[in-house]
């Protein structure tokens, strides 16, 4: 067999091996790719009906505010007061009995009191404080107030027999973890009032009306206490007759009378009605000195006057009293009102506008007055007849003799005010007006 020229051997044996190879067998006819089946049309499914919107929900209405509780009733408490002096004696022992009945009382509920007073050598010879206190605790007290510094050892000594009742001392120090005299009572209080100011101003008025260059003060018992208040006295008279007289201290008499004890038992203390002399000349504390001691230019215009039973003040000031018809009043009158003002202690008295002829305008603040020494003032009207609608007057009123203006019993509005305010008119003179009430 001769091979086809250019054929590789191995494309010769190939060729051979085919051709001995058995007849092929015949390839199976394609298979037809099957023919999709056509899809019968899908309808679209209907839009869904649109949904109405839900009612609002109605807010919840908010819940009934919850009663605060009531506060639990304070445990009752029974005030038993030890008094040095009688208990309306107009002063230091009043004071303390009233600042029971007049405040704890009306401002704290369930709080009794009890009571003695003028528990003292001359009232109650051989009584001690702590027995009349056992006596108040008998009554059911069990809160104890002892209100002199003579009770300072009658206050501790109830104080350590009783550590389950609450002891005030008003005046002591045996409280005061500083000083000198403390004790360590836990049941025990002390109290007092810084009344040295008010000595040192007792002082200084002496100085400032003294003619003759001496002062004479009253002094009660003396303890660390009184000796307190005669040393700030001698200071407010020393410091005002230097800084306003303009005078040395050396020519500054100072003396201290001291009685004996707190106030007048007769037989026991001085009578102070006897101590001192007052000289007043004409509506003027002129000096006030030991007894004989006055002199000067005055003394033979003087005359004494048994004041025994009098106090001995300047006047008192009503800077806005109201009346309504001076002469035809219901309630009162100007004469009415003037007895009333002396009884009160009153001197000086002055009227708001507010009337029945509404008092703002010249004519209306004319013939009103009364006699000396007594003295009514009056107050001119803000707005006119008071209706917070146009100004009065302001100028006219004053040239009358209004010492002020005055507006009605509410804040007139704020545009009228400024108004006002902006015309001037009143120059140096003041204005009344009530306290905003928002």
């Amino acid at each position: 067999m001769k091979l086809a020229h250019g054929l590789t051997a191995a494309t010769a044996l190939s060729v051979v091996l085919a051709a001995c190879a058995p007849a092929p067998t015949p390839a199976p006819k394609p298979t037809d790719a099957p023919k999709p089946a056509a899809a019968a049309p899908t309808t679209a499914p209907a839009a869904p009906a649109p949904t109405t919107a839900p009612a609002p929900t109605a807010a919840p209405k908010p819940a009934e505010p919850t009663a605060a509780p009531k506060p639990a009733e304070p445990k009752a408490i029974t005030v038993g007061m030890i008094l040095v002096g009688p208990y309306n004696d107009k002063g230091w022992n009043q004071a303390h009995y009233e600042g029971i009945t007049d405040f704890v009382q009306k401002k704290i509920p369930n709080v009794k009191f009890e009571f003695i007073d003028k528990v003292n050598p001359g009232d109650r010879p051989n009584v001690k404080g702590t027995q009349v206190a056992q006596d108040l605790v008998n009554k059911g007290a069990n809160y104890i107030i002892f209100n002199s510094d003579d009770f300072k050892d009658d206050a501790l000594e109830f104080a350590k027999k009783n550590p389950n009742i609450t002891v005030l001392h008003a005046s002591g120090d045996y409280s005061w973890k500083d000083g000198k005299n403390y004790k360590n009572q836990a049941n025990l209080v002390n109290a007092m009032p810084e009344m040295e100011y008010g000595h040192m101003m007792n002082g200084c008025i002496g100085a400032l009306t003294t003619q003759t260059g001496k002062i004479s003060i009253l002094g009660p018992l003396i303890n660390e206490e009184t000796r307190r208040y005669a040393s700030s006295a001698y200071l407010g008279a020393k410091y005002c007759w230097e800084k306003y007289r303009g005078k040395p201290a050396a020519d500054l008499k100072f003396k201290v009378d001291w009685i004996g004890f707190w106030f007048n038992i007769p037989g026991v203390t001085q009578d102070p009605t006897k101590v001192v002399d007052a000289l007043v000349s004409g509506q003027r504390l002129q000096a006030l000195a030991e007894p004989g001691s006055l002199q000067g230019p005055w003394q033979s215009r003087c005359h004494t006057l048994d004041a025994q039973t009098c106090w001995l003040a300047p006047p008192l000031v009503d800077p806005h009293s109201v009346l309504d018809d001076p002469y035809l009043g219901r309630a009162e009158t100007l004469k009415s009102l003037q007895a009333a003002a002396a009884a009160g202690g009153y001197g000086t008295v002055a009227l708001l506008p507010w009337a029945r002829a509404w008092r703002d305008r010249p004519e209306r603040l004319v013939g009103l007055g009364w006699p000396a020494p007594m003295q009514l003032h009056l107050w001119g009207s803000f707005c006119l007849e008071g209706q917070d609608r146009d100004l009065a007057g302001h100028g006219d009123q004053l040239a009358a003799g209004a010492i002020g203006l005055a507006a009605g019993d509410s804040l007139p509005p704020l545009g009228l005010l400024e108004r006002g305010l902006s015309l001037a008119e009143m120059s140096d003179k003041p204005i009344l007006l009530p306290v905003r009430d928002d």
